[in-house]
């Protein structure tokens, strides 16, 4: 699983990538998370208000930060929905 936070370094850019970080910890997923910075990047999504977070590519949340739990959530349907397409 690939995912990206979003954002330029602002604070909620820094709380949802360590919200993330503790999501993919806690729901034992094995997940590369990367932060992209660079605004050209990031409005390449279609992001205009940050953070945004994306998982394989998909912009799943933009503009507000997730509670650690609809974080899992979200990882946890891609799991289901990747184990299903196996």
């Amino acid at each position: 699983m690939e995912i990206k936070v979003l954002g330029t370094g602002c604070p909620n850019c820094v709380t949802l990538e360590k919200r993330v970080q503790k999501a993919v910890k806690d729901s034992g997923i094995i997940a590369n998370i990367n932060k992209v910075e660079d605004i050209e990047k990031i409005m390449e999504y279609d992001v205009m208000s940050t953070p945004a977070l994306v998982i394989d590519e998909k912009v799943l949340i933009k503009g507000r930060v997730p509670s650690v739990d609809e974080i899992k959530e979200l990882l946890n349907s891609k799991v289901i929905s990747f184990n299903r397409n196996a």
